[in-house]
């Protein structure tokens, strides 16, 4: 059975960090492409960053470049997601998602293309 399990939310004060993981069961995160959406009150889900499964290309949206950074430990079948210089803003509800095919930078930030979706984690950035 398919699982994905994000955790390592938390609260955090503006300026530090967090880094959140995607763990997967029943299937090898280095064959699939894992997306990070996130999803804040009020908000549509929206990509965050991802990882392709074929060379592991790295894609973010631009309110998040130069602050976080996505990365896959095969070993322990897990992408994470460093956050760093987190900001108010960035306070939202975290997911992980899992699709069997590469995805490019048209096309990676686009919710319906994921086949499979973890349970979320919240991330509060406040003082």
């Amino acid at each position: 059975q398919v699982q994905l399990v994000e955790s390592g939310g938390g609260l955090v004060l503006p300026g530090g960090s967090l880094r959140l993981s995607c763990t997967a069961s029943g299937f090898r995160l280095d064959y699939y492409t894992i997306g990070w959406f996130r999803q804040a009150p009020g908000k549509e889900r929206e990509g965050v960053s991802c990882i392709s499964r074929s060379l592991g290309s790295t894609y973010y949206t631009d309110s998040v470049k130069g602050r976080f950074t996505i990365f896959r430990d095969v070993a322990k079948n897990t992408v994470y997601l460093q956050m760093n210089s987190l900001k108010p803003e960035d306070t939202a509800v975290y997911y992980c998602a899992a699709k069997m095919a590469s995805l490019d930078g048209r096309t990676w930030y686009t919710r319906n293309e994921y086949d499979y979706w973890g349970q979320g984690t919240q991330v509060t950035v406040s003082s």
